[in-house]
């Protein structure tokens, strides 16, 4: 980025810092003086989602919007922050700065890494460094407030890193048909309580197939979602152009419409 790309940029987040510390001022908006953390994180975690939601529909615009939008939650925290003096968004900004030239000394220093998987392996062992962890209760700092699937995903790549995993994809393999075994014969007795249990252990092996995949549980379920609710109202469609109405349809006729669907795909 060259000197006026740099301005500008210090010129935008000073006008922002600016806009905040107007809106929570004695004579600014009423609502944004209000509020506290407390009140605010649950529009910080509403637009992370529409931020993803942008993303996986592949719309460069509103990506952009969104990202201004988390952005605003993060320095609207940074200054009530600030007015009780714990700490501000220049502390966020050399906190964040300082921390990414630590963690990557394979290009701030003279580290040297084979690949990408020992990049991660480097990250988790000098973040554990920082904050002088102790290794019981290491998966306790994997946030229980994320969503169960990614938080599933991020408990087992945790472990992976200290060499607790299954060797290869065959192996978890096995695993999932274990689990699905021991479901299907709670199933069968009939034991509620037991079939929950088998259910989540089913799902955390499928999980962490998915992760010796390359793949994250959480997107896959969310791309399943996505299908899903294109594939409903597809649905819904064809019975309308048969002039039957989704309310009074019968299973077999929404089943028949959904095969029809399935085989356009």
């Amino acid at each position: 980025m060259n000197r006026d790309g740099i301005n500008n940029l210090c010129d935008a987040l000073i006008s922002l810092v600016r806009i905040m510390e107007r809106l929570r001022a004695p004579d600014g908006c009423p609502w944004d003086a209000k509020q506290t953390e407390e009140t605010i994180k649950i529009y910080l975690l509403e637009e992370a989602y529409e931020v993803l939601d942008a993303i996986e529909n592949k719309d460069p615009k509103g990506t952009c919007e969104e990202l201004g939008d988390l952005l605003f939650m993060i320095i609207f925290l940074s200054q009530i922050a600030r007015e009780r003096n714990q700490f501000t968004l220049l502390n966020v900004l050399k906190g964040i700065k300082d921390k990414m030239i630590r963690r990557h000394p394979h290009v701030f220093g003279d580290k040297k890494v084979r690949d990408a998987g020992e990049v991660s392996e480097n990250w988790a062992r000098i973040k554990m460094e920082e904050k002088k962890q102790s290794l019981v209760g290491i998966l306790d700092k994997i946030p229980p407030s994320l969503p169960a699937l990614l938080r599933a995903h991020r408990l087992s790549q945790r472990a992976a890193q200290f060499g607790f995993d299954w060797a290869d994809k065959k192996e978890i393999w096995n695993k999932v048909r274990e689990e699905f075994s021991e479901l299907q014969d709670a199933i069968e007795d009939g034991d509620k309580n037991k079939v929950k249990e088998e259910i989540g252990d089913l799902i955390f092996s499928l999980v962490n197939l998915s992760r010796h995949w390359g793949l994250n549980a959480e997107d896959v379920l969310r791309g399943a979602n996505k299908k899903f609710v294109a594939r409903f109202n597809r649905m819904v469609n064809k019975l309308k152009e048969k002039g039957i109405d989704i309310r009074e349809a019968s299973l077999d006729k929404m089943d028949e419409a959904w095969e029809q669907i399935k085989e356009d795909d």
